[in-house]
């Protein structure tokens, strides 16, 4: 055994070897520099053909931005298939002959895609039908967040606290866009059983007219609707607003405050939860 090998070792072109070695190593140098070259015009092109678009104002900025993440990632995907293909070719390779080839191996891949397959054709749908869009505030399943992007494999949603959801498209059954037109704001306020409901609802009206002052958010009202329900120790008394999309939250805490300060001012009670305690004297008989 230990003569065979020496016998090959001594046929060996050690220096024809070397030269093919470098010659490879130095042909995938250029091969990813041309890559990287690529792909960094490709991006920039891709990019101010949106941005144009963008100035010209044919689509809404999240839908620009919706479809420019979508296209980035389409041309990165191409461009690592053709360069792989490439690689292949270089290493002596036929790309054509391996997908040919693969047999049993691609069925049971092709068997195991099913998922990646309809992954896509949510996502194409989805995109199609402008479900959604980069930035828009939506609810899918238990998860509530703001789009970070939109793929034909996954949807990527940041919640409020910070935490970014990785959604495969087939899970996403149901959509509900809150970012698709004005918004409410609600708010409740209670007030005591003894207080006057009459004199705190123009308290509260005149509170709420002088939100809408300087609260451009607001489109329309805050309209007080008045009496909404009795709780254990309050009078639960409801007011509405029409805002702008995004901004109903913030029109809502200011409302609030408006209103605590107002009925604090005015006197009239928001009830809180009191604890009483009731000491019983034993007489004791001598």
């Amino acid at each position: 055994m230990m003569e065979k090998i020496e016998k090959w070792l001594l046929k060996v072109n050690w220096g024809e070897m070397m030269v093919q070695s470098w010659m490879i190593f130095l042909k995938l140098c250029i091969i990813l520099i041309i890559f990287f070259i690529v792909k960094t015009i490709g991006k920039t092109v891709i990019s101010r053909m949106f941005d144009q678009a963008a100035k010209n104002k044919r689509m809404t900025t999240n839908r620009v931005v919706t479809l420019q993440k979508l296209v980035l990632n389409l041309f990165s995907y191409i461009l690592i298939f053709v360069f792989a293909g490439i690689i292949f070719e270089l290493f002596g390779l036929d790309i054509k002959t391996l997908i040919a080839g693969a047999g049993i191996l691609g069925l049971a891949i092709g068997f195991g895609a099913q998922g990646l397959v309809s992954d896509i054709v949510t996502g194409f749908f989805v995109l199609l039908e402008k479900q959604m869009d980069v930035g828009d505030f939506v609810t899918i399943g238990s998860v509530s967040g703001i789009v970070e992007e939109v793929g034909l494999r996954t949807t990527h949603v940041r919640a409020f606290d910070g935490t970014l959801f990785y959604m495969p498209n087939r899970e996403i059954s149901t959509v509900a866009n809150h970012s698709r037109g004005n918004m409410q704001a609600l708010v409740d306020i209670g007030i005591a059983y003894e207080e006057s409901i009459d004199e705190a609802l123009a308290v509260i009206r005149s509170a709420c007219e002088s939100v809408k002052e300087v609260n451009e958010n607001i489109i329309e009202g805050p309209n007080v609707l008045g009496v909404q329900s009795f709780g254990s120790s309050e009078v639960v008394i409801r007011i509405l607003a029409k805002t702008t999309n995004m901004e109903q939250w913030g029109v809502e805490r200011e409302l609030r405050k408006a209103i605590k300060e107002a009925l604090d001012e005015a006197e009239i009670e928001i009830p809180y939860p009191h604890q009483v305690h009731i000491e019983k004297k034993v007489k004791v008989m001598a």
